[in-house]
């Protein structure tokens, strides 16, 4: 350390020195000082030369105005002095100094300097120059290098002129301002040294050189958004509707600061200020005009614009009014498409107003489809098997039939399912269908839509009363309607009870009389009754007792929509009538229902439903009610109802729904923070249009006529009816076509491929007389309905399959029905007739008919070749009604007839070979003929194929029938070769001892007898 403080004092001692001797020298006059070692130049002889060095008063540096060097270092003068002449005398060039480097290179300390981006020359101030006190000796006092000390940077420095030590900082490759805009780094000076060699040079100090980055103007002003967006309500002036704001990506302020905006669009209300503001310079309208689309450009402080102006659009909106906005009037429904959201962009306008929390409450009303709303339309049988029901339902108002024909005077809609009761109709049951001891367990049910009673006097509405025929007007088990009460009375008979027992159960309901449509089943466990009205149970507000009825011989009777009078003198009559609708009204006896089958029978298919509430949080409450029809919603925050109400949907699951309207009511109530007047949110009115679904078309097929012994059908398991019978579902859809060139569009209608649906009832009707129970009937083995949602009735009609099941189900039952009959010898036919149908006759089957034919013993031979050729040749074509039917083409007739000749040709051939084999075979034909007993249970029989069936037509013949025709002729022709080959195999046979049998019959009725597989 004291040698490193020694080395510094000398060099301080010495500059001391020197300057002290400047300052007491006389005059400025400067002789240059000759260095031991150092040769001089020779120069030519010339009178002495004077030299002026000018001291610059800015810097106080001496500059040699002959040579043109600035000297920054030679600071020895205390001020500015006037140039004087100084005369350099010039050492003789022989003299020769050794050199010897004994100074350090001297710069300044401190360095500022400017770059340009892009550019790579840097402007120093001061400019970079190095000083050696060993100047002028060769290497010694020469600058050689300027080395910068500093982590990459992006710039060098380089050497000018050694011996004046000029020197240039420059950039090694383009400076961008936006990645840096300041560089900081240390720069020394070398000498070069004690010779050529460079050894034992010296370096000046560390100088701190500070270079700032010039910007240049290379990027324009960009929006930070592609479009701005704002509302504003009319007649208002606004100071700010919003704010655009343009970026420059620019490093100087200079360039990088927005200076100012301007609205490019011209002829428009609007104003933009230098911070991005519009504001509108007028009142708005929002009849004149609802939205202005403007253009909008920014300009930075060096006047350069956007290269892309924004759009701003500014939506005008009325006077403002609390109120639901954003939503539809009319939503369409497609049947199949699930779940349907009724108001996606729904949004509540509060106005600004305090609103503290919203209710909201969505209403579907469906009172005008069906029963209150579309529920299936199945039977109520097919209803109760479908959802579980106990069996023994008896149905008190079924649709009016040949059996059940006690309807056929009421009104009905137009499905008739509904009955309506206009207070002057009633009707009797007839006593076959109930039975008279129902027990103490039974159950009634019941659709109802019921208003309040006409009149000022109430009068007792009977809906079902079972009371004397004759003689008395006791009424054993009645329900009625009265004042707006349903009650139930069941009076038990002294040889039941003989006490004091329960007679009446009342209840008071406001549904009973709001002329709506409700589901009511009355389960009765005597001596309890319990009332379901919708799957709500209700326990009666009152109940009266009674004695037991006496005993007596009279019998009773039932009556549904008003109750019978038989002690009436002069006329038994109804009274007491109903005033209403009702469907589906049954009766079950010794059995109540569950509430489980309850809530079944009356769900609804068509409801309101709401998805993903769940991602909403707890901030909404909500509530259905049972059949959904009806949702309540909740909450504090009006984005979330906005969020809710938009989720809300219409679903219906029906396969084939109702079509036509449902209304909607969106009702609110808003509550404000301390108002006691709050902002009144006007209700929605909307409705739903579920659109007409495309019909089903069901098709029934299979062999339509067939012939079988009468043995077959005196047999214990008698004949299959329909043992291929096919059910198929398809429909026409409308699929539009655009023609480009005339710009029209045309429909054309598609087949599609088979549909899955269901059944409700198959009926195999008997055509012509009744079945006579005593020698025929119907079968079915009961355990083909095991596992299936069906059922089966049978009568001397016909036999009734029922119950929702699919198609497949279906044909294997029917497929299993059997046609018995023990007493042949009365008929030689049957024909029936198979129909189907889904939704209680909504959508039916075509007629299918079957003949079968009974073949006696006598006319056995005779109809057998009838047989073989219905079978093989002449099975039944069913094809889709859909299908349009058309008259044979000449083509058609042409190609009929070249065949028929053809097969002409060939028959006559065929008859020539014949009957050269019949003429040597007829002796042993006949003699054979009498003594074979044959076994016809393994007869195979070769049909004639020239043999002419006439069948009864089943309808117009279409086109697809014809090409099958064809195809049934090229048969022909082929079994025609078939016969000459197996008449030269009857011929081999005689040739080694078989027998050929052949019976004479009829031309064109001939029959050829295969007997390799006869046995003798």
């Amino acid at each position: 350390m004291k040698s490193l403080g020694l080395a510094w004092v000398t060099p301080l001692f010495l500059l001391g020195v020197c300057r002290v001797l400047a300052s007491k020298a006389p005059n400025t006059n400067l002789q240059p000082v000759e260095v031991p070692g150092r040769r001089r130049t020779e120069q030519p002889s010339h009178p002495p030369t004077h030299h002026t060095i000018k001291l610059l008063s800015s810097t106080y540096a001496a500059q040699d105005q002959f040579h043109g060097r600035n000297y920054p270092g030679l600071r020895y003068l205390s001020r500015p002095i006037s140039p004087v002449q100084s005369d350099l005398r010039v050492k003789p060039a022989e003299e020769k100094v050794d050199a010897v480097n004994k100074h350090k290179p001297w710069i300044e300390t401190s360095y500022h300097g400017v770059i340009t981006e892009n550019n790579d020359t840097v402007i120093l101030d001061p400019p970079l120059v190095a000083l050696d006190k060993d100047a002028p000796v060769p290497f010694a006092g020469e600058i050689c290098a300027f080395k910068i000390r500093g982590q990459e940077m992006p710039f060098e420095a380089v050497v000018l002129n050694k011996t004046s030590g000029e020197g240039r900082i420059q950039a090694k490759r383009s400076i961008d301002c936006e990645l840096q805009k300041e560089y900081t780094f240390i720069i020394q000076a070398y000498d070069c040294g004690a010779g050529p060699s460079g050894t034992n040079w010296k370096k000046s100090h560390k100088a701190v050189v500070h270079i700032q980055v010039n910007d240049v103007n290379e990027f324009a002003p960009a929006f930070k958004e592609p479009a701005y967006k704002a509302t504003v309500t009319e007649g208002k002036i606004y100071d700010s509707i919003l704010q655009v704001e343009a970026i420059d990506e620019d490093c100087s302020p200079q360039y990088s600061q927005i200076c100012n905006y301007e609205i490019v669009t011209t002829d428009v209300p609007f104003a933009i200020d230098r911070n991005g503001n519009i504001r509108n310079t007028e009142k708005l309208s929002y009849d004149k005009q609802h939205q202005f689309d403007i253009m909008v450009t920014a300009y930075d402080c060096g006047q350069k614009h956007a290269t892309q102006n924004v759009l701003v659009q500014i939506d005008v909106k009325p006077v403002c009014k609390p109120g639901w906005q954003g939503w539809s009037k009319r939503i369409e429904y497609n049947p199949g498409s699930g779940s349907k959201a009724l108001f996606p962009g729904i949004h509540l306008e509060t106005c600004d107003g305090p609103v503290s929390s919203v209710q909201t409450t969505v209403e579907l009303q469906t009172n005008n489809i069906g029963k209150g709303c579309d529920r299936e339309t199945y039977s109520e049988k097919s209803l109760q098997k479908l959802c579980g029901a106990s069996s023994g339902a008896i149905d008190l108002l079924p649709a009016p039939s040949a059996a059940t024909n006690w309807t056929a005077g009421l009104l009905m809609d137009s499905n008739g399912m509904i009955f309506k009761f206009d207070g002057k109709q009633g009707i009797k049951i007839p006593d076959t269908i109930v039975p008279k001891n129902l027990t103490d367990q039974f159950t009634i049910s019941m659709w109802m839509k019921h208003g309040p009673s006409p009149g000022m006097r109430a009068e007792k509405e009977t809906i079902l009363c079972n009371s004397d025929k004759t003689e008395m007007n006791r009424h054993h088990y009645a329900l009625y309607v009265h004042n707006c009460r349903l009650v139930f009375l069941l009076r038990r008979d002294f040889d039941q009870a003989d006490t004091f027992r329960p007679a009446e159960f009342h209840w008071k309901l406001d549904q009973i009389c709001d002329k709506e449509w409700h589901y009511y089943v009355v389960n009765i466990e005597f001596p309890v009754v319990t009332l379901y009205m919708d799957g709500t149970t209700y326990e009666p507000y009152l109940v009266t007792n009674d004695w037991p009825i006496h005993p007596s011989h009279i019998d009773m009777q039932l009556t549904v929509g008003a109750c019978w009078q038989g002690a009436e003198v002069a006329k038994p009559r109804f009274a007491q009538y109903f005033h209403g609708s009702i469907a589906g009204l049954t009766i079950r006896p010794g059995r109540t229902e569950s509430q489980k089958v309850i809530l079944c029978l009356q769900a609804c298919k068509e409801g309101l439903d709401i998805n993903s509430l769940e991602n909403l949080g707890q901030g909404i409450k909500y509530h259905f009610n049972p059949s959904q029809s009806v949702l309540v919603m909740e909450g504090d925050d009006i984005q979330k109802i906005n969020q809710a109400l938009q989720k809300v949907s219409y679903i219906n699951s029906r396969q084939f729904p109702t079509t036509g309207i449902r209304h909607l009511k969106v009702s609110s109530k808003v509550q404000c923070f301390g108002e006691d007047v709050c902002i009144a949110i006007p209700d929605i009115d909307a409705y739903v249009m579920v659109l007409q679904v495309n019909e089903p078309k069901i098709t029934i097929s299979g062999m339509d006529h067939f012939a079988r012994p009468a043995t077959e059908f005196e047999s214990a398991r008698g004949v299959t009816l329909l043992p291929d019978i096919k059910i198929v579902s398809t429909i026409t859809k409308m699929e539009q076509q655009v023609n480009s060139k005339e710009n029209t569009t045309a429909h054309k209608p598609v087949i599609v491929e088979e549909m899955l649906q269901n059944l409700d009832f198959c009926d195999i009707l008997v055509t012509g007389d009744e079945l006579d129970p005593t020698w025929e009937c119907l079968e079915l083995d009961r355990n083909e309905l095991h596992g299936k949602y069906l059922d089966a009735t049978n009568s001397t009609t016909g036999y009734s399959i029922y119950g929702v099941e699919s198609m497949r189900n279906y044909e294997q039952v029917l497929r299993q029905v059997r046609y018995r009959n023990w007493h042949t010898a009365s008929s030689s036919e049957r024909k029936f007739m198979i129909k189907c149908s889904e939704l209680n006759g909504r959508y039916t089957s075509n007629e299918f008919n079957l003949e079968v034919n009974i073949l006696h013993s006598s006319n056995f031979m005779e109809h057998i070749n009838h047989m073989a050729v219905q079978q093989q040749f002449l099975q039944s074509i069913h094809e889709p009604a859909s299908k349009i039917s058309v008259a044979p083409g000449a083509a058609t007739v042409v190609i009929v007839i070249c065949i028929s000749i053809l097969i002409i040709i060939i028959v006559l051939g065929i008859f020539r070979i014949r009957a050269t084999y019949k003429h040597t075979t007829q002796e042993n034909e006949d003699i054979k003929d009498n003594e074979m007993d044959w076994d016809d249970s393994a007869l195979t029989i070769t049909v004639n194929p020239m043999e002419k069936y006439e069948t009864p037509q089943q309808g117009e013949v279409e086109s697809e029938e014809e090409e099958e025709v064809e195809e049934e002729e090229d048969e022909e022709e082929e079994d025609s070769s078939s016969a000459e080959s197996d008449e030269s195999e009857d011929e081999e046979e005689e040739e080694t001892g078989n027998v050929r049998i052949q019976h004479s019959i009829p031309r064109q009725q001939q029959l050829e007898w295969d007997n390799t597989t006869l046995p003798y």
